[in-house]
């Protein structure tokens, strides 16, 4: 928990730290939240600040938004970090908010990167959201319908901030350059085409843009009269390096974890530990490691070892409750548990099949015998009519079709013979031959009544 040193921006900060907007009007983007008479606005101008969660990517104006709150409110502010905050913490500053308010003090509670925190952490929050001793902010870069939980969740409003444009991020590297918190007092030359090449670079994270801007000052030389001229072959000398770094939404961000994925389908697990490490030591949220492994132990293993969305589900479940740095031994385990599994994507081609049917064929009707008759007139529609329960054959099977007539004999899963799968090829080719058998066998028999008629 941290306590006034929200607004402590000495100039030994960072840029983006010391250009931190402290107004609504010095606020750039998310019009469509603190416009005018947009309902953010009205709410902070009015000091009528009820729990929220700001949801949106990096560097876009979540902690911004909460420190200009913080500064015109007239409320009791407190920031909790989920490294630094425990329960028992979190507790003991919830009864002293619950205290304040009795004596007509508002609590308002700012909680950073609130997915990493952990469902204990997160209720302990909640009774006293309920009862009005403290009004929540949360905010996230993770979809909070996951990360959030529900009872907590239901009690906030969500507003979605986006990220921002390049012109808006052009204006605050102007900004930047003008303003005595940025480099004001230094005299510095730069192209405007050259920033609006770190504009674009920024991919709509202000926190980055500003920080390239910093790191071209320092990395730029002066001439006789001080004058500090970034050139286009800084620029590009420092964007390359900055491109080798880990960006959690920048290219490399996707190059690395396409890394890990390839690894692991290439059963390499050295590489796979690897690349799981430079994630990890990079301050990726371990959360978003095992959500892409739990896609990949149904991409790329399935059938073959069902026991695969196992151990990524499981290993999920470990990094929500113990967090970084303890959980990283269980995505090393999940990593090389799937790098050495054997591999199938029949499941995921069987869906693509499937989906590329379903999106020219979205009006195929279903047939009337697969189709349910809860009422008179369905009945009398033929809705149901000479539907086969399975559980009634001997074999558990029947010879009733199921796809559309236009698409009968249609095959999207072709299981391989990798791993667990040849026994669910073995299956599937003994049904096709059961029901081939019996299909014919009931034409015969179809063909011999039509016959004695």
């Amino acid at each position: 928990m941290e306590q006034s040193s929200l607004f402590e921006i000495p100039m030994s900060e960072p840029l983006a730290s010391r250009m931190r907007p402290r107004t609504l009007e010095e606020f750039v983007g998310q019009e469509h939240l603190i416009g005018k008479d947009k309902i953010l606005r009205k709410m902070i101008e009015s000091d009528h600040i009820s729990s929220m969660i700001f949801w949106g990517p990096p560097g876009v104006g979540k902690t911004t938004l909460a420190r200009i709150i913080a500064k015109s409110t007239q409320s009791e502010f407190i920031t909790f970090s989920a490294v630094t905050s425990g329960i028992k913490e979190i507790k003991k500053v919830m009864e002293e908010a619950d205290s304040n308010k009795k004596l007509g003090i508002q609590t308002i509670v700012f909680v950073d990167e609130i997915h990493r925190f952990n469902k204990a952490q997160q209720d302990a929050f909640l009774p006293f959201v309920e009862k009005g001793s403290i009004v929540l902010i949360g905010a996230t870069t993770e979809n909070p319908s996951f990360e959030v939980n529900n009872a907590l969740l239901s009690r906030c409003r969500v507003f979605v901030l986006k990220e921002l444009s390049s012109d808006a991020i052009l204006e605050l590297l102007k900004r930047a350059l003008h303003d005595e918190r940025g480099f004001g007092k230094e005299k510095i030359t730069i192209a405007d085409e050259h920033l609006e090449i770190i504009a674009s670079f920024a991919n709509g994270d202000a926190r980055a843009a500003l920080s390239t801007l910093d790191m071209l000052v320092i990395n730029s030389t002066s001439s006789e009269d001080g004058t500090i001229e970034i050139s286009k072959e800084t620029i590009e000398e420092c964007l390359t390096k900055k491109t080798f770094l880990y960006d959690k939404n920048g290219e490399e961000h996707y190059n690395i974890i396409s890394a890990l994925h390839k690894s692991m389908r290439n059963s390499d697990p050295d590489a796979a530990v690897y690349w799981l490490s430079r994630m990890l030591e990079s301050g990726e949220d371990p959360l978003y490691i095992a959500r892409r492994i739990t896609r990949f132990a149904a991409e790329d293993i399935g059938l073959a070892d069902t026991n695969a969305l196992n151990v990524a589900v499981n290993v999920y479940q470990a990094c929500h409750f113990i967090g970084m740095p303890e959980c990283n031994v269980h995505l090393t385990e999940a990593v090389i548990y799937l790098s050495l599994a054997p591999k199938s994507n029949a499941c995921d081609v069987a869906y693509q099949r499937a989906s590329s049917d379903a999106k020219k064929m979205l009006a195929e009707p279903v047939p009337l015998v697969i189709r349910n008759a809860p009422t008179k007139l369905m009945k009398e529609l033929h809705y149901g009519k000479g539907y086969q329960y399975a559980h009634d054959s001997i074999d558990k099977l029947t010879t009733m079709e199921c796809l559309p007539s236009s698409l009968r004999g249609k095959v999207y899963y072709q299981p391989t013979t990798q791993g667990n799968e040849t026994r669910f090829k073995e299956r599937l080719e003994q049904i096709k031959r059961w029901k081939a058998i019996h299909r014919q066998q009931a034409k015969q028999s179809e063909n011999s009544e039509k016959g004695k008629e």
